[in-house]
């Protein structure tokens, strides 16, 4: 299955139509139960932080083929205030204390790849990957 679609993210309404869209595309890859549920809480989490912090964004998701794998990409994006310390934003049990509490480092753990990059004034990208 190839494709690619980008879900804007304005609202509540946005963040849970993204995590329904993320798990309809790992389902329909085959990916595992557990594997649906890491790549749906990740972009989740991403959406929100998009949403919250970032006042909006976009998530735009791709299948990718590589080295003979199957991935689910998430790319979430927005044009916020950026994050002014990146090392801190990454540390465990860190928290603005408006988040689910999971975080950037709880979203790493839940994806196979995973990169950052924010800009203080400019805004934030976060790019995840899933492998099957």
């Amino acid at each position: 299955m190839a494709g690619s679609e980008s879900i804007p993210l304005t609202s509540e309404q946005d963040v849970v139509f993204a995590r329904q869209t993320v798990r309809r595309v790992a389902r329909q890859m085959d990916f595992s139960i557990v594997d649906q549920t890491k790549i749906v809480t990740a972009a989740s989490e991403l959406a929100r932080n998009a949403l919250v912090y970032g006042g909006g964004g976009v998530l735009e998701w791709e299948t990718i083929g590589e080295n003979g794998r199957e991935g689910l990409r998430l790319t979430v994006s927005d044009k916020g205030p950026g994050i002014e310390d990146l090392t801190l934003a990454m540390k465990d049990g860190w928290t603005s204390g408006k988040g689910l509490g999971l975080g950037l480092p709880g979203a790493k753990r839940l994806v196979n790849d995973f990169a950052i990059t924010s800009t203080p004034g400019r805004g934030t990208t976060v790019i995840v990957t899933k492998w099957k």
